[in-house]
């Protein structure tokens, strides 16, 4: 269940401008990285092989892909924010994307953001533009932070 649900696409309007809850942690497996690797053929070792990567990378562990972080954002929003009208939900695309700092594997990731700009977009949707903070369990600097944009139907 999102931490914050709204009857229609008229009332969530109120939250323009505002902060969404910050969301669950969400725990970020090897097999969760490997499904990846294997959905965008990206099976750079840094990622994929655990062994060479204790031996090899500064980081000791493999590590998410940055587009992992950003593809669980839809995920994570939809944890926060519920409208219970809404009969589709679309990515519509990003302005500005940056990856920080790694998320090493068996670590924990959760959402926190505001609402930004909300606009009518044909005659049963909204443009939202999302200010989204992937932040990363016990650092000091996020996973992920992006200006996401979304398309939410009725």
């Amino acid at each position: 269940m999102a931490k914050l649900e709204f009857e229609n696409l008229k009332a969530f309007r109120a939250l323009e401008g505002k902060p969404i809850p910050t969301g669950d942690w969400v725990s970020i497996t090897q097999e969760m990285i490997d499904d990846f690797a294997k959905a965008t053929m990206d099976f750079q070792w840094i990622h994929v092989d655990p062994e060479k990567a204790a031996k090899h990378s500064p980081f000791k562990k493999t590590v998410a892909h940055g587009f992992m972080s950003l593809a669980l954002l839809s995920r994570m929003l939809g944890d926060c924010v519920r409208v219970h009208s809404a009969t589709m939900g679309v990515n519509y695309g990003l302005n500005k994307v940056r990856f920080p700092s790694p998320v090493l594997v068996d670590s924990r990731i959760r959402l926190s953001g505001r609402v930004g700009e909300i606009e009518d977009y044909r005659e049963n949707g909204l443009k939202i533009t999302w200010h989204c903070t992937v932040e990363i369990e016990g650092a000091d600097r996020p996973a992920c932070i992006a200006e996401f944009i979304s398309l939410m139907f009725e």
